[in-house]
């Protein structure tokens, strides 16, 4: 008896079967992930830090969080949050190979973040021009701190999807190629999820 008239039908067919599909995979740049974690992670301690110092003193907190514009808050919340809308219908329109699309969408993404940057800049300055510095009171501290670094990476990712709308200008991206747009994207996902944390914290919490 031949060796090949006992092997299974299986063995007989397997190099004939198609490659498996491929498995989940992560979307973005593992180096922008380990930086993302970092800064949710550093976001996280001030968070916690914020919380216990609030804890020792809610009545001076609950005072000064009165005079946060809770409306331009809320204002500034649409805005990421419709800003982390248009970058995924980028990313999306990317891999349908519509890169008019994407860029629109780009565009649709950066101007609520220049729209965020504007209104936050002058609630900071306002704030500042008041008397609000790192040592008048611990709220302020915190205040400017939270504020100012989480509008510290609100700019870098507007500059980062700035970076792939001029990019995409040139053909840079399309079907398999959003590896750029998808790091990007994530980045601009966790400042907003930042926020999702810092404004019920500093303007709606009492």
């Amino acid at each position: 008896m031949q060796l090949q008239a006992v092997l299974p039908p299986a063995a007989e067919t397997a190099s004939d079967e198609p490659d498996a599909p491929d498995g989940p995979r992560l979307l973005g740049d593992l180096a922008v992930w380990l930086v993302i974690a970092a800064e949710l992670l550093t976001f996280g301690l001030l968070f916690v830090s914020y919380a216990f110092a609030r804890l020792q003193d809610p009545a001076a907190f609950d005072a000064l969080q009165a005079t946060l514009d809770l409306e331009r808050g809320a204002l500034n919340t649409v805005l990421l949050v419709s800003g982390s809308a248009a970058v995924a219908h980028a990313v999306a329109s990317f891999e349908r190979g519509r890169t008019p699309a994407a860029r629109r969408w780009l565009l649709a993404a950066l101007g609520c973040g220049l729209g965020f940057t504007v209104l936050k800049s002058a609630e900071i300055a306002a704030k500042v021009a008041a008397g609000a510095d790192l040592s008048a009171e611990t709220f302020w501290m915190f205040y400017l701190l939270l504020s100012g670094f989480h509008l510290l990476h609100v700019v870098a990712a507007a500059v980062f999807l700035a970076i792939v709308w001029w990019l995409a200008g040139r053909g840079a991206y399309g079907p398999g190629r959003t590896h750029v747009p998808e790091t990007a994207a994530a980045f601009w996902h966790m400042v907003d999820l930042l926020w999702i944390v810092l404004f019920p914290l500093l303007y709606v919490m009492r």
